[in-house]
């Protein structure tokens, strides 16, 4: 029950992600519909390729898909002020996504006894796929590339439940880790943490010099 009730967070959270980042960048209905089940579900399409499951699995998921469907079309039909009022919880939604589907891909691992290393792997890629996806479509750079911590926290949860610091038998346990996962997220955002960044430009090469060069060698 707690896994399904992660899933259907965690799915609601990621679709309105993605409809809220469609809208953003002016998609027409069809666009908004198509991100936001991009959002919800490539995660978890990217984890079955990662960890060997069937990629046909994703296609039992007919309750999750009319609830990222539902969840769109309810986005879309809402009022033009409501929109503008819900656009400034665009990241909350993307956080709560995170924090669901990281600790669901964790577990999915986990009970395939696999180590920890692609338990933590799995937790990332659920946790991160289908963001990533949403913004290649949306033509932003990926949140998980910028400077605030995402990516980390998805695996402090995966390791979280790997190393059985947290049991999966309780269902408190993994609605704490729920909980620590969003505020980690949220406070990142909120106090602008980064990992350590280091930037490169390439020097441009002066107009002479580049005519100078001797030409390449096939």
């Amino acid at each position: 029950m707690t896994w399904y009730v992660l899933t259907i967070i965690g799915t609601i959270a990621f679709a309105l992600s993605g409809a809220i980042v469609a809208m953003e960048e002016e998609y027409d209905v069809f666009g908004v519909v198509v991100l936001a089940m991009v959002t919800a579900f490539g995660g978890g399409l990217l984890r079955n390729l990662m960890i060997g499951l069937p990629v046909s699995d994703i296609w039992n998921q007919g309750a999750l898909f009319n609830v990222a469907l539902a969840s769109a079309l309810i986005l879309i039909l809402l009022p033009t002020r409501w929109i503008h009022h819900w656009l400034r919880f665009a990241n909350m939604f993307d956080a709560l996504g995170l924090s669901a589907f990281t600790i669901q891909g964790a577990l999915y691992a986990a009970s395939m006894k696999y180590p920890v290393g692609m338990v933590v792997v799995a937790a990332v890629i659920t946790g991160i796929g289908g963001g990533v996806i949403r913004d290649v479509l949306a033509g932003r750079k990926p949140i998980v590339l910028r400077a605030e911590v995402y990516a980390l926290w998805a695996m402090v949860a995966g390791a979280a439940i790997g190393f059985h610091v947290v049991n999966p038998s309780r269902s408190w346990q993994l609605y704490a880790l729920l909980l620590v996962v969003f505020t980690l997220r949220m406070l990142s955002l909120a106090f602008g943490w980064h990992v350590p960044r280091r930037r490169f430009r390439a020097v441009p090469v002066p107009s002479g010099e580049e005519d100078a060069m001797p030409p390449s060698v096939p």
